[in-house]
């Protein structure tokens, strides 16, 4: 916060907001599988330690995609089984359950998510067959989701990401390396601004401030554990900056402001790992604490 002060009062006040792509206080994993599970659990993002499970989804489902406001968590989309238009909605103030608030124009699964500061965003999934969908709803009132435009090409099993001012969409299947970027200020279509060093769908997506993460993941021949890094202020290819302490695909990503998160995914057999690797500085990522259940295709948040 910036404040400048005259003589005896102070003449304004600057606050900046962090975006809601990463937080402050705590990560989140909801639903997943095997079994489609409603279980929403909660990690610190200011000490390493365990999860905790502080909700339930208003259906046990895998593969939805995860947004965040600055108040609740999102988790829309996923298979329940078969393919579900579903918005969740929980509090961040209060470990309670998530309540259905909305619906995605398509049903569908696979989906990734993206945050800006006043809205979600839901891209790509599998509905039957690929979709290139770009869906948007509010985070102000709920409400069902608008389709805003379209990916470069359909695809499913791809990763998130968001700056200040786009959503990024990374991977996919079938399996290909293409980087995705649609603005948040207007609605449009998606570029294709990059590519991530291997091919692989089914990863995590994670972000700083300056940077998209895309970390795990399958490649085809087998499972990665790979972090890319792409920069967000300018269009660019990802370059390999460390790797997860396990081989993985299907896992969620979280954000704080100093670090990206990796939590659950398969290798097989499911893991429960929350893995944790710096945005400061390029490095492997550490094993700093275990979710409540051993389990793959969650979506992520973060406040």
């Amino acid at each position: 916060m910036a404040i400048r002060i005259t003589q005896d009062k102070i003449s304004s006040v600057t606050v900046s907001i962090p975006p809601t792509a990463y937080g402050s206080v705590s990560g989140y994993s909801s639903g997943g599988e095997p079994g489609r599970v409603d279980t929403i659990d909660k990690f610190s993002f200011a000490s390493d330690g365990n999860a905790t499970d502080v909700g339930n989804l208003t259906q046990g489902r895998g593969g939805p995609a995860g947004q965040s406001s600055s108040v609740s968590g999102y988790s829309s989309g996923g298979d329940s089984p078969g393919s579900v238009n579903t918005i969740d909605k929980f509090p961040f103030a209060a470990d309670a359950n998530a309540t259905d608030v909305g619906d995605l124009t398509q049903a569908r699964f696979y989906v990734s998510g993206q945050s800006s500061d006043v809205s979600g965003y839901t891209a790509g999934g599998y509905g039957p067959g690929a979709r290139n969908t770009i869906d948007k709803f509010p985070f102000a009132a709920d409400g069902n989701a608008t389709d805003v435009g379209d990916l470069t090409q359909t695809r499913f099993a791809a990763t998130g990401q968001s700056s200040k001012v786009s959503g990024y969409v990374s991977g996919k299947n079938p399996v290909d390396n293409p980087i995705d970027k649609f603005p948040f200020a207007t609605d449009g279509n998606a570029t294709d601004v990059g590519d991530l060093t291997q091919a692989r769908a089914y990863a995590a997506g994670q972000s700083s401030d300056v940077s998209g993460y895309t970390s795990g993941g399958f490649q085809g021949s087998g499972r990665v554990n790979t972090i890319d890094k792409f920069p967000f202020a300018s269009d660019a290819n990802a370059t390999d900056v460390g790797n997860l302490t396990q081989s993985r695909d299907a896992p969620a990503g979280q954000s704080s402001t100093v670090s990206g998160y990796t939590s659950g995914g398969r290798t097989p057999p499911d893991r429960n790992t929350i893995d944790k690797f710096s945005f400061a500085t390029d490095a492997n990522a550490t094993d700093v604490g275990d979710l409540t259940q051993a389990r793959n295709f969650t979506a992520g948040q973060q406040v």
